[in-house]
């Protein structure tokens, strides 16, 4: 599934979380045939395929991507006024168009000295002249060229969200707190990991952490197990 940046060429409106007539009382549990025990991920980004799959592997669930479940998507269409709405719109597009429980994140990297830039532009920003990754990252340090460290104070924020078709969507939040680095560092983990140092690691940057050790402190893996205790207290199941 691809997931356009924000753009008026765009026609299609945002996905909506699901209206009332749509949408049942939240119930104590959902029953989902055992043919259907599958959660789709509302991404086609690979680094977060894995990441979820690695936190929310013992659910009983099989997690799938839409192009792997063969599912078609419409195009969504992020904004850029909340981590939790973008999630939403992403796990109810999914979820709608599938009619299977779907999961969503929506993350940024948010950095003080730039008054919280980039922040829900993340994946957006530098536009057009920063196309990978590494144009990102690199761009963003030469915004702080010069700061001192101990004014490269920085977060990631993740939402995730899940909508199970019939219910309102469940949306968690997780934060790790840390700083930029003065250079990239390390080989592991994708977008902005090589230079964000986790202040719990010992300022060690997110990609020079094992998997275990980021999914253990990162943003989306705390949002994640949250998330997953919210999933047994819905008691989904295939009895």
């Amino acid at each position: 599934m691809t997931i356009p940046p924000t753009n008026p060429q765009y026609p299609s409106p945002p996905a909506r979380p699901f209206t009332r007539d749509e949408r049942a009382p939240s119930p104590g549990r959902v029953d989902i045939p055992r043919e259907e025990r599958r959660i789709l991920l509302a991404t086609s980004n690979p680094g977060k395929v894995r990441e979820i799959r690695e936190i929310l592997d013992d659910l009983g669930f099989e997690l799938l991507t839409p192009a792997e479940a063969g599912v078609d998507v419409p195009p969504i269409i992020e904004t850029d006024r909340s981590y939790a709405e973008n999630a939403i719109n992403k796990a109810t597009a999914v979820a709608r168009a599938s009619g299977l429980p779907a999961l969503a994140d929506d993350s940024g990297l948010e950095v003080d000295a730039l008054g919280g830039e980039p922040g829900t532009r993340s994946a957006r920003f530098g536009g057009f002249r920063a196309r990978t990754d590494e144009d990102r990252y690199r761009l963003l340090l030469g915004r702080l060229e010069g700061v001192a460290p101990v004014r490269r104070t920085a977060r990631f924020r993740a939402s995730v969200a899940l909508a199970v078709p019939g219910n309102r969507p469940v949306v968690r939040e997780g934060v790790v707190e840390g700083r930029i680095a003065l250079e990239p560092r390390g080989s592991n983990g994708h977008g902005y990991d090589p230079v964000f140092e986790v202040a719990e690691a010992g300022w060690k940057t997110a990609a020079e952490l094992s998997p275990e050790e980021k999914n253990a402190v990162s943003h989306r893996g705390r949002a994640l197990r949250t998330l997953r205790e919210a999933i047994e207290r819905l008691e989904l199941h295939a009895d």
